[in-house]
């Protein structure tokens, strides 16, 4: 694993904290697959009352990420682990034979378009809404973009407001 560790609103990660975060994601070794050849990004800010610590890899078989506050850094590394921990662990439990699903790129935003703050490119799998949702749950995100594998369409699902998912499905124009 390669492993980014970076600060913000003022904060200059040390070698200790780098040192920290790298021995802590060692954790995920046993029982990330692709352990070896994914790329963490930690973010670490500070604040008045307290910091923040924000963890994500994108892995070929689960995007995982994590945020967690707490007085220190080292203690918000410890939480932020432990989520991504969790996120492996209930991800293998589900699809233990489905492994290979591709990441989402992060990609800086253009100058141009002002309005937009950042931009992804997905590399869309076939998966089914099940699937879907597992994904969007381990993310902790309330939508999630998939390409049907009945349909082979480009479908968004969704969680309402009353706790149900929703599927938006897509057409091209001809």
């Amino acid at each position: 694993m390669k492993i980014e560790v970076t600060g913000k609103n003022g904060f200059v990660p040390s070698d200790a904290n780098k040192e920290y975060a790298l021995k802590k994601l060692a954790k995920l070794q046993n029982i990330l697959p692709d352990y070896d050849n994914v790329n963490a990004r930690v973010v670490c800010k500070v604040y008045k009352e307290y910091n923040k610590v924000e963890v994500t890899i994108p892995s070929k078989n689960i995007i995982l990420r994590a945020e967690v506050t707490a007085k220190d850094v080292y203690a918000a590394v410890d939480g932020a682990i432990d989520k991504l921990v969790k996120q492996v662990r209930r991800y293998n439990d589900r699809v233990k034979d489905k492994l290979g699903k591709e990441g989402i790129r992060s990609q800086e935003v253009r100058d141009e378009d002002e309005r937009v703050v950042r931009t992804k490119n997905l590399d869309l799998e076939p998966m089914t809404a099940e699937e879907a949702i597992d994904q969007m749950e381990a993310l902790g995100h309330d939508f999630f973009v998939y390409l049907d594998k009945q349909t082979r369409k480009t479908n968004v699902i969704y969680l309402r407001a009353d706790g149900g998912y929703a599927i938006i499905e897509t057409d091209q124009k001809k």
